[in-house]
């Protein structure tokens, strides 16, 4: 499997309503695309509770092999949000864990950390280490998914983890939060 992020930084009186009505109006698209886990559309505002620096459209993917990834990024949805935004940074990761619960269709918040990789200690640890985490976490109140991958370019791991209502528990400096406007999820 492999997760994949692009984010767009908007201004700051950005009207993000925008964002919302595109989510709205285009969400359902990705529906049930071939080799997609599934994707989150997600947003963040400075003015709500994902206490955000930053109005963002970041949507996540998860995809079950680079096939989804690359018939994406080469299709017409991701030449429309390139030509609406500009064409982004797409970050990827190859992913470690991935655990999805039943009732991931209730995502309402998202949390997304990207954490440098200790040079001490071996990646295989690192990655078992990260992996049981990713299941302790999907365990938890409130958890519906939980991915952990690793970019060994800038070595850094991503941990992403989908919320129901009950939202984010404690979070620290390095954790960004989001809203779920949508989920395309496989029929």
């Amino acid at each position: 499997m492999i997760a994949m992020q692009y984010s767009f930084t908007l201004p700051s009186d950005y009207d993000m309503a925008i964002i919302d009505r595109r989510i709205a109006e285009k969400g359902h698209l990705l529906d049930n695309f071939p080799h997609l886990r599934f994707k989150a559309y997600l947003s963040a505002r400075r003015t709500d509770e994902t206490r955000s620096r930053d109005n963002l459209y970041a949507p996540f993917y998860l995809w079950d092999d680079v096939q989804g990834l690359n018939n994406f990024l080469g299709g017409d949805g991701f030449v429309a949000v390139s030509q609406s935004f500009g064409r982004p940074q797409v970050k990827s990761w190859f992913v470690w864990q991935a655990r999805i619960a039943p009732d991931v269709a209730q995502a309402v918040f998202a949390t997304r950390e990207i954490l440098p990789v200790d040079m001490s200690i071996p990646v295989g640890d690192r990655r078992r280490l990260e992996s049981e985490k990713a299941i302790e976490d999907i365990e938890q109140s409130g958890v519906v998914a939980s991915v952990t991958g690793f970019e060994p370019t800038t070595w850094t791991v991503v941990r992403f983890r989908l919320w129901s209502a009950e939202g984010p528990g404690p979070v620290n400096a390095a954790t960004q939060i989001y809203k779920v406007g949508h989920l395309s999820l496989p029929k």
